[in-house]
């Protein structure tokens, strides 16, 4: 499973707790990459946040590695769930690639 993750701090919310927390989240991510559970991660230019996609076996361990980040209570999160749309894609994707439906649509004919 794979969830886009765009995150913005709530600048509201600015202590010297957050400020910590911010200087723990490259070393978070770091770890996260290294086991394969975050794909890439991302600065948002001028959003004072990130865009981080995940891949993880559940949702409940998306929810807990999210949880997990020190920044969680400081931010606000935009979450989607990502679907592979290319052809032979991982198994529980959204189906075939439209162009194979149209390709066997074609050879029917």
């Amino acid at each position: 499973m794979k969830f886009l993750v765009l995150w913005q701090l709530e600048q509201g919310l600015l202590s010297e707790a957050m400020v910590r927390a911010i200087a723990r989240m490259p070393e978070y991510g770091a770890g996260l990459e290294r086991r394969g559970k975050v794909l890439a991660r991302y600065h948002v230019v001028g959003a004072h946040g990130g865009a981080w996609i995940y891949e993880v076996d559940s949702h409940e361990e998306f929810e807990q590695l999210l949880a997990l980040a020190p920044v969680f209570n400081f931010a606000r999160y935009d979450i989607r769930a990502l679907a592979d749309m290319s052809p032979g894609g991982p198994p529980g994707g959204v189906g075939p690639h439209p162009a194979e439906v149209v390709d066997s649509m074609g050879a029917e004919g």
